[in-house]
């Protein structure tokens, strides 16, 4: 806001920098090592392999499991249809902050 407040409408790129920044510090707090966005979807991978809740996790996949697959080299790939950059931006933001959510989870009741 204070962007905009001082230079005017933001430029396209620097919208797109800041939501990837939002996502870099989403990874952190999922403990999401690698993220592939794609048309098709997302491929997330955490870092050692090691979620805060997996007992969470799992049941998130198994909720969503028409979308949601846990590949056999333990990264998830959420399968979506996102045509656009920001559609995945979009997807890909949403997705991170709902493992954050399950990670906190397992810290609260810790």
């Amino acid at each position: 806001a204070e962007l905009i407040d001082r230079f005017g409408a933001l430029p396209e790129e620097v919208e797109h920098l800041l939501k990837i920044v939002t996502i870099k510090k989403l990874c952190r707090d999922a403990n999401v090592e690698k993220v592939e966005a794609g048309p098709k979807g997302v491929v997330v991978g955490f870092r050692n392999n090691d979620f805060a809740n997996p007992a969470g996790l799992l049941e998130f996949i198994s909720t969503h499991q028409k979308t949601v697959k846990l590949r056999p080299d333990q990264t998830v790939f959420y399968s979506r249809d996102w045509p656009t950059p920001d559609d995945r931006l979009a997807g890909t933001q949403k997705l991170l902050k709902d493992l954050v959510e399950l990670a906190e989870q397992a810290q609260k009741a810790a």
